[in-house]
């Protein structure tokens, strides 16, 4: 099959229209609808439906989109590749994703100390949440992603290596004037007539576990986007929060945070592709683990 076909799909797939298709790829758009033919012909099976507000891929065409997507994604890869060989550059970039509290700091600095070592070497780092950058890992998008197993977990999946970095406690982030400023560790029964704001299922889950292991229950009345407006309705005020202990080096002046009593855990880990995994894993693996320090400890009997 010529791929020519298969980026054709995959692009109107992308942007629900033939027409658009044909517009991002400089064809007509009957070039476009017989590109599209002879690739279902091919296959024996019809991979897109026509609508009218334009098309969207049959059940056939949405597994042969996920698989056309990965392939065509791993050959722009080989040819990447290829060329930096060409012009000299032996190495391939790394691609690190990590969730956003881990983005924020430890990885950051664990790349730095890579770099240092290492010497120069292309890099990029995306944050996400842990089952989106464990997909990216699988789909090929990233060579190394942190993540954590704070609900629903991490996936045992036998496509991945996954490492354990460490354990890191949950705390509580308080605007500076909140009254149990600095008075940690706490019971969670003294923040419990508290307003609350998470920003991801997660958190809220470790959050409601551990108010209800003391028998008592959190009002989560805020729902923030993501960390940063998390941290921001904290600090005006409106809320207090749950957030990982990593990133409390990395927050703003105008919140503090105070400990909890046996709090709330999760575990760190890096996971990789068990299918040739980019050289820079292992020495980044290392940084890792010694930016950890002393949160690494024994391992959740099984995590996710």
């Amino acid at each position: 099959m010529e791929l020519t076909a298969w980026r054709t799909f995959v692009t109107a797939c992308q942007l629900g229209s033939l027409s658009a298709a044909a517009a991002e790829l400089g064809y007509t758009q009957s070039a476009v609808s017989r590109q599209i033919a002879g690739l279902e012909r091919r296959i024996g099976t019809p991979l897109i439906q026509r609508h009218a507000r334009g098309v969207h891929p049959t059940p056939a065409g949405e597994v042969f989109h996920h698989h056309a997507q990965v392939a065509l994604k791993e050959i722009d890869r080989a040819v990447s590749a290829v060329r930096d060989v060409r012009d000299g550059a032996l190495s391939r970039p790394l691609t690190v994703g990590a969730t956003p509290s881990l983005a924020a700091g430890i990885v950051p600095a664990a790349i730095r100390s890579l770099l240092d070592r290492a010497g120069p070497l292309q890099w990029s780092l995306s944050p996400g949440l842990s089952a989106q950058l464990h997909d990216l890992v699988i789909a090929g998008d990233l060579d190394v992603a942190v993540v954590t197993d704070a609900p629903p977990g991490l996936p045992n999946d036998p496509r991945v290596e996954r490492r354990f970095l460490g354990m890191d406690e949950m705390v509580v982030v308080l605007p500076v004037g909140h009254p149990r400023a600095r008075r940690g560790p706490v019971h969670i029964q003294t923040l419990a007539d508290q307003t609350w704001v998470e920003d991801n299922d997660g958190s809220a889950a470790l959050l409601r576990q551990h108010a209800a292991r003391a028998g008592v229950t959190t009002r989560i009345d805020l729902t923030a986007a993501d960390l940063p407006g998390k941290i921001a309705l904290v600090a005006t005020g409106h809320a207090i929060a749950l957030i990982p202990g990593v990133l409390t080096s990395a927050l703003r002046t105008d919140v503090t945070t105070v400990t909890l009593v046996d709090p709330p855990t999760r575990g760190i880990y890096m996971i990789t592709p068990r299918r040739a995994p980019h050289p820079s894993a292992t020495p980044l693996l290392d940084q890792l683990v010694s930016a950890f320090g002393p949160r690494r400890s024994t391992p959740p009997a099984s995590p996710g």
